[in-house]
């Protein structure tokens, strides 16, 4: 249908990809839409900054509309536009570069821009502000030399920056002029535990600072405080402060006050124009927080759809500080009063703090420390100003002990009400998140997550959607994705991969000491899943623990049912020569091998070969030039391929060429779980390219990739990829694609249960879409490989290792199901 109306949007933050979405949802074919993004990129999720400077997410996990959404949309996107002029008489917004485009509605939603405070020095080059990811990066790139980081302003951006550049190896003083820490949000005792458990962290927190002056030659030296006090700086992080960035309204000559002012449907003076987010300034108030943006944008998207009935409400607001490990909740007013009264419950040992703000009988205002899962709880009651007077008694101990008998957590989920807020970040509510998981069968936190939002941001809600999961689901719940790794541990895979980066933790004690593991060793889960996280994350630095493999890893054979083992030798791509197949043949003979089989890769087994007599097979073969087809691992396994152009008469491309090359290029490199490959050299795949984890059918034109296939317990057909014209375009991508799976997949999570779980689209979007983000996989799969442990048998029969086996201890491991 051909769209009637121009939509401009200036600015491509999150409240105006929510108003798109909304928009989308209710009127997708009224208006082609452009937008200018001063920033160079597509839309992402800025409240998530802080785990992408503190290392644990990337700037790709925080991406909320990709290249391909905006494809998929029709969307012209106009990234590292600025806009400069916005011609009200003709409807035209013209950017620095030249770009223009012509609106029948306009959107502002240019957010706001840090305060910095005028002190002599504040021009100084390591002076920096915490805003979008060019600050992150900024800070991350600082932080490499390890040197000495002033974060000025103790309120939630502050301490987030200093929690991650902490976690960036520097150190780190926070200057706060207030006399506690978030004052704003937090009550003095609160405070209190905050600055003592950032202390604890390492960062030094010094209140009541006023900074003099930022002193240094050609960038930062130092900072001076009033009272004297210098404090060494290599970098200073400013975060005390944002302001709207109204000037391209006012250049217009829309009505502007501290932010470009708006009505409750969030028009401006120009009944043409809307104003969204920090820079609008709507009832006297400029907003920062989420969730009343995400109002906003619903506001926006309903009016543009037609609905003129729709307006803005102001709402109260919770407060999280996203850094791991604390939990803090705040919402409402807490300050002094004497028609108030207080409730506060305080446990020293556990470090948890509660204060509830009365007035009338009704909530005005809750602090939580330590212990927040009755935040929203105590939310809901202050935004419907629910009367207490029945419950005075137990209400500071929360939901579960209302009611005469204590309620288990899910059943206190379960009896919030459908307009309970429970994802802040996001604006979705208890009822939003229920209907989803009725309407469209929804069994997963994934599942919820990619339909609702919810828990797909700070992660703090988690706990909450999981138990709204199961009251939902009852029996049919099955949570093992979200279960923990093993018994030794709370943390499931995800957060114990996210951790091992966040903290560096470059060993198995370090890791099991920092989170906390129940056991003392770990256990056959868990340890073989931490050697590969470790592998993967830290190559080079790393020593692979090999008591921390399964069996058939460590000793390169696959046991069998009668303890005996299976040898299988690699042939490259399927191909052999005279000389390999006379080595098979003797070591065959020399050790009284009973079996020698061909296998469905395309290769030779050799079966029944006696646990003494591994270390001397593996020396003849060795010897001969053969290394281990690694038949066992989780790694790569085989590339089987057909004879392609080079023979048949079919073949359109040297697919027996590609494979050698992709077998040979990508050899010793270990994954999650096992990888095997195929070739086929045209349409017929006689090389069965499309039900392994990655194929590549060869056509006329170049090749075509295929992935997430499945010929096991599981029987799954590949889907198509994407098409590369040339075989070295083909492996780049085969690379890449590999190495977002070593980053990405838990462990003995195979590609398509992987594929599966967070979407093609989001792999279309990492190696395929935006080549510079392939590429950036690709090279990262060659660095690993520099260190890749090609063949360590090699080493071992040459003397480096001669009697470890024979003295290998078992460390309990069961054998691995393949």
């Amino acid at each position: 249908m051909q769209k009637t109306e121009r939509l401009v949007i200036i600015g491509n933050g999150m409240a105006p990809g929510r108003a798109l979405e909304k928009l989308f949802e209710t009127d997708p074919t009224r208006y082609s839409v452009t937008i200018f993004n001063a920033e160079p990129r597509v839309n992402y999720d800025r409240i998530m900054l802080s785990p992408v400077l503190s290392g644990e997410k990337s700037f790709e996990d925080i991406i909320i509309h990709g290249d391909h959404w905006y494809i998929e949309n029709q969307i012209m996107l106009y990234k590292g536009h600025k806009v400069v002029e916005i011609d009200r008489e003709n409807h035209i917004v013209r950017s620095e570069q030249g770009a223009s485009a012509e609106y029948d509605k306009l959107i502002i939603a240019t957010g706001s821009v840090p305060f910095i405070i005028p002190v002599p020095g504040h021009k100084l080059a390591g002076v920096l502000t915490y805003r979008d990811l060019d600050d992150v990066h900024a800070m991350m790139l600082a932080a490499k030399a390890r040197g000495h980081a002033v974060v000025i302003g103790g309120g939630l951006l502050g301490l987030e920056a200093a929690a991650g550049l902490i976690n960036q190896g520097m150190t780190v003083t926070v200057l706060h002029i207030a006399p506690t820490l978030m004052e704003r949000q937090l009550d003095p005792a609160a405070g209190y535990l905050l600055q003592k458990e950032l202390e604890r962290r390492g960062i030094q927190v010094i209140t009541k600072a006023n900074t003099k002056e930022i002193t240094g030659t050609d960038r930062v030296e130092a900072v001076h405080l009033d009272d004297g006090t210098i404090i060494k700086a290599d970098i200073v992080v400013m975060a005390v402060g944002i302001r709207p960035n109204s000037g391209l309204g006012k250049e217009a000559g829309l009505a502007v006050n501290r932010g470009i002012v708006v009505n409750d449907q969030m028009q401006t003076s120009d009944p043409a124009i809307y104003a969204l987010g920090e820079c609008a300034e709507v009832g006297g108030m400029c907003y920062g927080l989420v969730a009343p943006l995400y109002q906003q944008a619903n506001i926006v998207a309903a009016h543009l759809g037609g609905d003129h009935g729709a307006a803005f409400v102001p709402q109260y607001t919770a407060t999280r500080l996203k850094v791991t490990g604390i939990d803090l909740y705040s919402a409402g007013d807490f300050g002094e009063g004497e028609d108030r009264e207080e409730i506060v419950l305080r446990d020293a040992n556990a470090g948890v703090y509660k204060r509830l703000i009365l007035k009338d009988d009704k909530i005005i205002g809750a602090v939580l420390y330590g212990e927040t899962a009755d935040g929203p709880w105590f939310f809901d009651m202050l935004k419907n100003k629910t009367d207490t007077r029945d419950m005075r008694d137990t209400l500071i101990f929360g939901q579960a002990y209302q009611g005469g008998s204590p309620l288990d957590p899910m059943a206190a989920v379960a009896a919030l009400p459908d307009e309970a807020e429970i994802c802040g970040c996001n604006g979705v509510c208890k009822g939003k998140i229920t209907g989803a998981i009725t309407a469209k069968g929804l069994t997963t936190l994934d599942g919820v997550r990619a339909h609702t939002k919810a828990s797909a941001s700070c992660g703090s809600c988690t706990g909450l959607v999981e138990q709204l999961l199961h009251a939902t689901l009852g029996d049919a719940y099955n949570p093992a994705a979200v279960q923990p790794m093993c018994p030794c541990t709370e943390y499931g895979h995800d957060d114990v991969r996210r951790l091992i980066i966040a903290k560096s933790l470059k060993s198995i004690p370090a890791v099991m000491q920092e989170l906390e593991w129940k056991t003392s060793c770990g256990c056959a889960k868990c340890r073989p899943a931490l050697n590969y996280y470790l592998v993967a994350d830290w190559p080079g630095e790393y020593e692979d623990d090999g008591q921390s493999r399964f069996i058939n890893e460590r000793v390169h054979a696959n046991i069998q049912k009668d303890g005996t083992y299976s040898v299988v030798p690699r042939m490259w791509g399927g191909m052999t020569n005279p000389k390999e197949l006379r080595a098979i043949a003797d070591v065959a003979d020399k050790f009284h091998i009973p079996a020698v089989k061909v296998t469905g890769g395309q290769r030779i087994d050799l079966l029944g070969v006696k646990k003494e007599d591994l270390p001397g097979v593996w020396a003849d073969l060795n010897a001969a030039g053969m290394v281990s087809g690694a038949a066992y691992a989780k790694g790569l396994r085989t590339v089987k391929t057909c004879v392609g152009s080079d023979w048949c008469r079919f073949g359109t491309q040297d697919s027996t060429g590609l494979g050698i090359r992709l077998e040979k290029f990508m050899w010793g490199a270990w994954t999650p779980a096992k990888v095997k490959l195929a070739v086929s050299g045209c349409p017929r795949n006689c090389a069965e390219a499309t039900c392994k984890d990655i194929g590549v059918v060869c056509v006329d034109s170049g090749y075509d990739i295929h992935f997430a296939g499945a010929a096991g317990l599981d029987i799954k057909p590949t889907e198509l990829l994407c098409h590369a014209d040339t075989e070295d375009e083909a492996l780049e991508i085969i690379v890449a694609l590999t190495q977002l799976y070593r980053e990405q997949a838990r462990y003995l999570e195979r590609i398509y249960k992987w594929a599966k779980r967070v979407g093609t689209p989001s792999i279309l979007a990492n190696v395929v879409t935006d080549r510079d983000k392939r590429r950036a996989y690709y090279e990262r799969f060659v660095y690993a490989q520099t260190f890749a442990q090609i063949d360590p048998w090699e080493e071992r029969v040459n003397g480096k290792d001669a009697h470890e086996f024979a003295a290998m201890a078992e460390f309990g491991m069961p054998v691995a199901a393949e």
